[in-house]
């Protein structure tokens, strides 16, 4: 049985909630990927088989608000950011909670300030073996309130596994992530350890493994960013990858395909096996799903999409980056980003910057088709504020419950 997590009412979503809970009933066996339609008459919106809160921020969420009910005499910290959602994080602020740093690492508060009566929260993300220890020093104990993703976990486990066999490690991942700042820890407590960004560093990695490039350009690519010493040469004679859990699956397989290849040209294709180990089985399968999903989605015609979520959210940009390769695609925080009927404010992953947009709406398209999705860490009730908003917007549309209906 699924595990049932206590979710305070601020994050309920009675559109969005009853769309999924139809589609699982459905389809229990999550193999229709088909969006669900849900239709306002001149407006109608394409939304995704898979999408939002994954089990590991369900998690997140349930042990953080019970910890801060359960500990209201206790000051209660979180390490950074508990998932990336401004919503969620400004809602814990406004209960007490203090940040101790902000997500690149920056001291907010020092860490000399805590006392062993303090709570201290690990997010979702989890935190690095160097930051545990500090804690434990302080007389708190890291674990007593860990929030961190079983699955983030579970790829640090498939890591020492093949440390502990000899085997060095390759993280794909953004090294400034918290996630991949506390993999890159954990994988150094056991092995070697160098963190990859995209394909086109794969390649480059290999080629140095191989001898193509020299020293010199791994210390240019990849010096800030692996264990000190660390030699592609030697130190990739035996190795696997492993991976952010928020990143692309499809291009986590393709820097695997591409290192696999080079151990290949380097030891034989009989001998690949024991050079190379295999870690597919650490892809999460909740990031897989929803990257699936927004795949189908964008096979749909529509003539816009709209994603909700954190704008330091690694899995919603990827979402987004999916989207804006078949539409025109507006990534927006929640729906105070409607500046007026026809301007809407959002982000940008490639210039990091928000952007202002008049007319944002085609007109021309009778009814408008809008797929609609969100990150991971995006609670579904801003997917449901952002509806509501988008068709405020029209006349003559059909009312919540008529559209509702093919739901009911």
């Amino acid at each position: 049985m699924a595990k049932k997590f206590n979710v305070p009412e601020f994050y309920q979503s009675p559109i969005i909630r009853t769309i999924k809970e139809k589609a699982q009933i459905l389809d229990p066996r999550k193999k229709d990927l088909k969006p669900s339609v849900l239709d306002f008459g001149p407006v109608r919106f394409l939304i995704p088989r898979h999408f939002g809160f994954c089990y590991g921020v369900q998690n997140a969420i349930d042990i953080a608000y019970r910890t801060v009910e359960e500990k209201k005499d206790k000051r209660i910290y979180l390490l950074s950011e508990m998932i990336h959602n401004p919503d969620v994080n400004a809602d814990l602020l406004s209960k007490g909670v203090q940040f101790l740093y902000e997500t690149d690492g920056t001291s907010r508060v020092s860490l000399d300030d805590l006392t062993p009566d303090d709570v201290v929260i690990v997010p979702a993300f989890g935190t690095t073996v160097e930051l545990q220890k500090e804690l434990e020093s302080r007389g708190i104990d890291p674990y007593s309130y860990d929030t961190t993703c079983p699955f983030v976990e579970k790829v640090w486990k498939r890591g020492k596994q093949i440390g502990e066999k000899g085997f060095n490690i390759v993280i794909h991942g953004k090294y400034q992530h918290e996630e991949t700042r506390a993999t890159f820890s954990h994988a150094e407590t056991h092995s070697k350890a160098v963190v990859v960004y995209n394909v086109e560093e794969a390649q480059i990695l290999a080629d140095c493994m191989l001898g193509k490039k020299g020293l010199d350009v791994f210390q240019h690519y990849f010096g800030h960013k692996a264990t000190p010493g660390f030699n592609p040469v030697n130190d990739l004679e035996f190795f696997g990858v492993i991976n952010q859990t928020t990143m692309l699956a499809t291009e986590t397989q393709e820097v695997m395909d591409v290192l696999k290849k080079a151990a290949q040209e380097k030891y034989g294709e009989q001998d690949v096996q024991s050079h190379f180990a295999d870690t597919t089985d650490t892809l999460c399968y909740a990031t897989n799903e929803n990257q699936s999903a927004t795949i189908a989605l964008r096979e749909e015609p529509a003539d816009i999409a709209l994603v909700i979520g954190g704008y330091n959210s690694s899995n919603t940009l990827h979402i987004v980056e999916l989207l804006e390769q078949k539409l025109p695609t507006y990534h927006i925080r929640n729906a105070s980003e409607f500046t007026n009927e026809q301007g809407i404010k959002h982000f940008s992953q490639w210039d990091k910057q928000m952007h202002q947009t008049e007319n944002w709406l085609p007109t021309q398209n009778k009814p408008l088709t809008i797929s609609i999705t969100s990150g991971a860490s995006c609670p579904d009730s801003l997917v449901d504020e952002v509806i509501l908003k988008i068709v405020s917007l029209f006349e003559e549309t059909k009312s919540l419950e008529e559209a509702m209906e093919p739901f009911a």
